[in-house]
């Protein structure tokens, strides 16, 4: 039974699934709009949503809890992720400055040819 059981397994070990989802966050951040499974992109969307919404609170916020953000940010990313925290936090973060959450969209694809599975585009929503 599942009950209070919470987030998505994906059929893979812990360390699998946490590398997936740095890789599909990044490409998220990088590309602004990426094509998944309908599962994975319901996986993805709240810590996408958390690490913009780390970055728009950054804005306002005094250079101590900044920088802070920007070593949390980094070590949600992993290595090698400078450049995308800049971008995050430079032109992500004050693109939604006014908007209070909801800065990502999942749209229905219909299913996989191969397989039959639910593909979906989750992308950055435009303001």
């Amino acid at each position: 039974m599942r009950h209070r059981v919470k987030g998505f397994q994906l059929n893979r070990s812990g360390g699998h699934r946490t590398a997936m989802q740095r890789t599909m966050i990044r490409q998220i951040i990088e590309h602004e709009r990426i094509k998944t499974t309908l599962t994975k992109a319901k996986f993805i969307q709240p810590h996408t949503e958390k690490l913009i919404t780390l970055a728009r609170n950054a804005q306002n916020a005094d250079e101590i809890t900044a920088i802070n953000a920007r070593r949390k940010a980094s070590a949600k990313l992993g290595n090698g992720s400078r450049p995308l925290v800049q971008k995050l936090f430079d032109d992500i973060g004050p693109r939604y400055a006014s908007r209070n959450g909801g800065y990502t969209r999942i749209l229905k694809l219909g299913p996989r040819r191969s397989d039959g599975a639910e593909m979906a585009l989750i992308e950055l929503v435009e303001d």
